[in-house]
């Protein structure tokens, strides 16, 4: 199908914690739709959406990938995105394009933290959401269990199918809505749909009832007929849960075995059947480039268009491809189009539809569609193409934050505007990423969502652009500064033959208040030093403090006043005076209890309960202080303050505490001082490279 009309059309984001089966479950999907021969496997490496080198390689996604296929001529476009938290820009990528939102959680170990990170994505987006029990065909499947963790968690979580024979035979399900039992041959191919026989059919029965009476309380009319019939027809109960899920007042509950193919066919009907279309979505909501004021497009092929760019890859063959979907009106080959988010002209050439790495040209893309564009000229990750008359801008992704950061530097010499601008593709293709030059500390600072992310980073760089670099620990920008307060002469005067220098200043330096920086007080009475050189004074102190006078760091929180000194009226000069107050502050600092602060940081880190020791513990062994700790349904929040030192990687750390269960984000708190070992060591670290340095 290379055209279909919004109502034709499911737009489906499948997420999931890691190792849940996603990318199992859309070959599963595709083979049912007959879009591909046979399933391929994670193993061997040739599933349609898992791809890419690195993913064959790590046999795990790492980004969003489009598939698409048909259903009883409903064309499915299905997101299979990365379950590992290091790639959560690929989830919210998706689900800022997708209509409905299938959450896989395995039948054994039931809700997982990237289940409620990712949930959480949805449901601020108030997407529809339906639950997939997967793996149900593993030993310990418990699917009754998950479901009453799902109903305890997230609310109205309704059973609309449930497997009859869990466990390694598992090739049964009852299907509530049809009051069928559906049984699979070992090729995942259905054998039957029957009527429920009378071993299953009391609890079917019972399972129903409860169905339908969380359908009846979704519409008023609804609950009248149900009162007035002891029931439901089941087209009101088809229609009740289309409304309910829907409006997220339901969240159906589904069941399967993704390897096996046990539940697909079942959860293609229930997404042609009962998943919204984009016509049944609320209006998008959109500005123009002359208003900020709020207008709402149609889902309509035929009114002016406006898309948004929800992805971009940089292929070999073709160069970047540019994947979008299309909110109102269409998107034509040869269209000039304007991309609003950056105020500039974009000519449309080939449109293509895709799956996987699939590509078919496509003359248009209608409302409600997705495709992919190759060789625009300034169009990226998050931007708007819109009609020029209307000038339309959509809302673009919301990426997450960093939670790690490394420093890389070349390892050939001569490669840093190579690498400058093969980061700033990368980042194009996925703002998840970010990268800054840091001029006080001079390197050149990556950051990202976890060092896995940081690592695919690294292999692009090198296969893609053909630049090594090499991977160091940030530094830390500790700062000086003092907690007594001292008096104190500089005084410079050199003579040489001819005209001298000569500047002498009497300085008396104070703390100030953390945050307060720098006071500076012209304190000279009786122009014992002119006024013209007393700035020279001040300049030779905020040079000093740049500096650093201990160890070799930026000095905060100083009041100087200068109060003395003398000049000379043939030797003294700005420059002189300049060096005198750059000894004086010097002398003076390291009589005011010179202290190095370090920056320490926020941290909050949501584990199960079970882990809470050993993560308490970790947070302990860094110097960290835990502040507060909260429920958050079957996790616990961990808030703590530690100190950025500490903190280098702790995203790798966690997971191996918690087996891949944790999630952590971070953010500068303050400043405050080192203990006294650390302290000594950064002051004779920054001797030693003096002395190395003479």
């Amino acid at each position: 199908m290379k055209e279909a009309h919004p109502d034709k059309i499911r737009n489906v984001a499948l997420i999931a914690h890691q190792g849940t089966g996603k990318t199992t479950l859309t070959e599963s999907m595709l083979h049912r739709m007959g879009e591909i021969t046979r399933m391929g496997s994670i193993d061997e490496g040739n599933t349609v959406s898992d791809y890419k080198s690195e993913e064959i390689e790590r046999k795990i996604s790492v980004s969003t990938t489009l598939v698409v296929g048909t259903h009883k001529n409903i064309k499915i476009n299905l997101l299979d995105t990365p379950g590992f938290t290091d790639f959560a820009g690929e989830v919210k990528s998706a689900i800022r394009v997708a209509d409905v939102v299938g959450i896989l959680v395995h039948a054994t170990s039931g809700i997982e933290v990237g289940t409620e990170l990712f949930w959480g994505f949805a449901e601020k987006r108030n997407l529809p959401r339906f639950f997939f029990v997967n793996q149900c065909d593993k030993e310990h499947s418990d699917f009754n269990k998950v479901v009453e963790s799902l109903t305890e968690e997230y609310g109205s979580v309704v059973t609309v199918q449930y497997p009859v024979n869990e466990g390694e035979k598992f090739n049964q399900i009852i299907d509530l809505v049809n009051m069928k039992l559906v049984t699979w041959n070992p090729d995942g191919g259905e054998k039957s749909r029957a009527d429920i026989p009378s071993e299953h059919k009391e609890k079917a029965d019972e399972m129903r009832l409860k169905l339908v009476e969380a359908v009846a309380e979704t519409d008023d009319d609804l609950m009248e007929k149900f009162f007035e019939n002891d029931g439901l027809s089941n087209d009101d109960v088809i229609l009740g849960l289309k409304k309910g899920f829907r409006e997220c007042s339901i969240f159906p509950a589904l069941c399967g075995a993704a390897k096996t193919q046990v539940g697909t066919s079942l959860l293609l009907d229930f997404l042609v059947k009962l998943a919204p279309s984009p016509l049944d979505m609320p209006k998008v909501k959109a500005t123009t480039e002359k208003s900020d004021g709020e207008i709402e497009l149609s889902c309509d092929p035929e009114a002016p268009t406006a898309a948004l760019i929800y992805k971009t890859i940089s292929d070999k063959h073709i160069g970047d491809l540019t994947f979008f979907r299309v909110y109102q009106g269409m998107l034509n080959s040869s269209d000039d189009l304007r991309n609003t988010t950056r105020a500039k002209a974009e000519k449309i050439g080939q449109i293509f539809t895709v799956s996987g790495k699939t590509r078919k040209s496509a003359d248009s893309v209608y409302a409600g569609d997705m495709g992919s564009l190759v060789k625009l000229k300034d169009t990226h990750t998050g931007d708007t193409l819109s009609s020029t008359k209307e000038g339309y801008i959509l809302e673009g992704v919301d990426f997450p934050d960093p939670v790690i950061q490394i420093a890389i530097e070349p390892r050939n010499k001569g490669d840093e505007e190579k690498i400058s601008n093969a980061l700033h593709i990368l980042i194009e293709e996925d703002p998840s990423y970010k990268f800054n030059y840091d001029s006080e500390m001079s390197q050149l600072l990556v950051s990202g969502q976890g060092e896995l992310h940081l690592n695919i980073l690294m292999q692009y760089l090198k296969e893609r652009f053909g630049v090594e670099v090499d991977e160091y620990e940030p530094k830390i920008p500790y700062r000086e500064t003092i907690k007594g307060t001292a008096e104190g002469q500089g005084k410079y005067k050199k003579q040489s033959g001819g005209r001298g220098q000569f500047g002498d200043c009497w300085l008396k330096l104070e703390p100030l208040p953390r945050g307060d920086d720098f006071e500076f007080v012209d304190a000279i009475v009786g122009g014992v030093i002119p006024s013209k050189f007393v700035p020279a004074v001040e300049k030779g102190v905020k040079s000093t403090m740049i500096e650093g006078v201990i160890a070799g760091f930026k000095v905060v929180d100083v009041k100087v006043t200068c109060y003395d000194g003398s000049y000379h009226t043939v030797d003294s000069s700005e420059n002189a005076f300049k060096v005198a107050g750059s000894q004086g502050f010097k002398k003076v600092f390291k009589d005011c209890k010179p202290q190095i602060l370090e920056p320490i940081y926020n941290v909050e880190i949501r584990v199960p309960e079970e882990f809470m020791g050993d993560v308490m513990g970790d947070i302990s062994s860094r110097r960290g202080k835990i502040v507060g700790m909260d429920a958050l349904g079957r996790f616990q929040v961990i808030r703590g303050k530690v100190p950025m030192a500490e903190l280098y990687k702790y995203s790798s750390t966690l997971r191996s505490l918690t087996g891949g269960r944790g999630l952590f984000k971070s953010s500068f708190s303050h400043y405050e001082g080192v203990p006294s070992d650390i302290q000594q060591k950064l002051v004779n670290d920054y001797e030693e490279r003096r002395a190395e340095g003479s």
